[in-house]
């Protein structure tokens, strides 16, 4: 058990039950995997604008990651417009990427907002979660053996709902926002503007078509993003010229 976890950045408090190596070894041979399953892009332009902003982000990460390995990868594929980061210092991106990403301030706000979710510990927050939710289901299903199976079933479903609407999906969006606090602010320490970032946004979201009601999303709604990236904007401002 690895314990409290205070997110740097914002000072956040949350639980991690995973240890943090663990997680990092286990990003490291399933990168290697995906490698090995997706072209890589040949592409020279590509490689080197992910490597240079990639590069620039990953020092003013710092010792927010410390013991990162960094390797960045842009994989061959340009249906996916798209990018991740994993434990360990692990980044790649699509080449469908580069449809919205123009310049490497666009690139920066991705990689930024990418790597602030591994730097943040969403990903072992959210496996938390889920092992604790999965123990509170065990407990009503082994906890009220004296109810019929059909009154156990309904309880088990409604937790699973409560559960789901209630806590797994508000702290996904709630990890979207932090992200995209700790991305904007790691970008403009980075040197890149981070005034970008709205109109990168919202030909990311041209890109994503209809959403869901933000209430089942595990994204915030495209009027709340914008909204509290207004609000980040001057923050993150601070830093691009206190840097």
């Amino acid at each position: 058990m690895s314990g409290c976890y205070s997110v740097p950045q914002t000072g956040r408090s949350t639980l991690h039950l995973v240890p943090s190596q663990q997680l990092a070894a286990m990003a490291t041979t399933q990168f290697g995997q995906l490698k090995q399953e997706t072209p890589i892009s040949q592409d020279p332009t590509y490689n080197a604008m992910l490597r240079r902003v990639g590069e620039r982000i990953a020092y003013a990460v710092g010792n927010d990651l410390p013991n990162a390995q960094w390797e960045f990868v842009v994989f061959d594929d340009d249906s996916q417009i798209n990018a991740f980061a994993m434990p360990g210092g692990k980044v790649a991106v699509y080449t469908g990427i580069f449809e919205v990403a123009k310049t490497d301030a666009d690139l920066a706000v991705v990689v930024g907002h990418e790597i602030a979710h591994v730097v943040a510990g969403h990903g072992n927050e959210r496996m938390t979660q889920q092992m604790l939710a999965a123990g509170g289901a065990l407990y009503i299903r082994y906890g009220t053996e004296s109810l019929s199976s059909s009154e156990r079933n309904m309880l088990l479903a409604v937790y699973g709902i409560g559960s789901s609407v209630g806590v797994l999906l508000p702290y996904s969006r709630l990890h979207e926002s932090e992200a995209d606090k700790i991305g904007l602010l790691y970008s403009a320490k980075a040197g890149y503007d981070p005034q970008v970032a709205l109109d990168f946004w919202q030909r990311m979201q041209a890109q994503s078509g209809n959403s869901p009601p933000e209430f089942l999303s595990t994204h915030p709604s495209d009027e709340t993003r914008m909204r509290k990236l207004q609000q980040y904007i001057p923050i993150a401002l601070q830093a691009y010229h206190n840097r």
